[in-house]
């Protein structure tokens, strides 16, 4: 008999900043964007080229990814994790996939506006 595999998933937190393309979706005036984004994966290495391969097919222009670990990593450094990241966290581990919790344009003239 084979034994099934656990799953090594594990959901990291990345913060990806993108930068303008055409059909990218951001608001006019942006020069671009950080997005907070919970991604699944065996290692954060995994989460990363998963993430930027969805931002690309997704027509985004990725350009730096920052992580910011698993859960527990975040919790041993004290982050104040709402119920709600949690969830989407548990979401993206159950999925298997990567969710973009958020998304800050950025824009060269003061703060952020909605056209």
């Amino acid at each position: 008999m084979e034994k099934k595999k656990i799953s090594r998933q594990q959901v990291y937190t990345l913060v990806v900043q993108i930068g303008r393309k055409d059909g990218d979706g951001l608001p006019v005036g942006a020069t671009g964007a950080a997005l907070m984004i919970y991604a699944s994966g065996v290692d954060e290495a995994e989460a990363v080229r998963e993430t930027v391969a969805i931002l690309k097919q997704a027509d985004t222009a990725p350009l730096d990814v920052t992580g910011y670990g698993t859960l527990a990593d975040r919790e041993a450094e004290d982050h104040d994790i709402s119920e709600e990241e949690r969830a989407l966290m548990q979401r993206a581990l159950d999925e298997n996939s990567v969710i973009v919790a958020q998304m800050t344009p950025f824009f060269e003239d003061g703060p952020p506006t909605l056209h």
